[in-house]
């Protein structure tokens, strides 16, 4: 998907990207077949596309990716997990499609 600022990661290649990545990070985990995550999809594309210099954001699919959400415990989706330096920091069950909100809880966990 060309001119989004939200990168799809698989389970091969989250470990380099995240876990190794430094800086704060945060992932969507998310499934194409929910209804919810659609909705956020735009709000969090914004978002994005407005931290980009200061963040990176990523999604990893549950549908393809099962053994990666479960060893995080994502038990719903959208769940966003944020981290730094590779370690988690937060996370956001559900957050509302609202856009300042989306960008307080993006950047909460990170502020000094």
């Amino acid at each position: 998907m060309s001119g989004h600022a939200i990168t799809t990661l698989t389970g091969a290649t989250f470990e380099q990207m995240v876990l190794q990545g430094e800086g704060p990070i945060a992932v969507e985990f998310m499934s194409y077949s929910c209804a919810y995550c659609a909705a956020l999809e735009p709000v969090l594309q914004q978002a994005a596309g407005m931290l980009a210099a200061q963040e990176r954001i990523f999604r990893i699919n549950i549908g393809n990716d099962e053994d990666l959400a479960e060893s995080f415990g994502i038990t719903g989706t959208p769940t966003i997990v944020l981290f730094q330096n590779g370690s988690e920091v937060g996370r956001v069950d559900g957050p509302e499609p609202d856009l300042n909100a989306i960008l307080a809880e993006l950047t909460q966990p990170f502020a000094a």
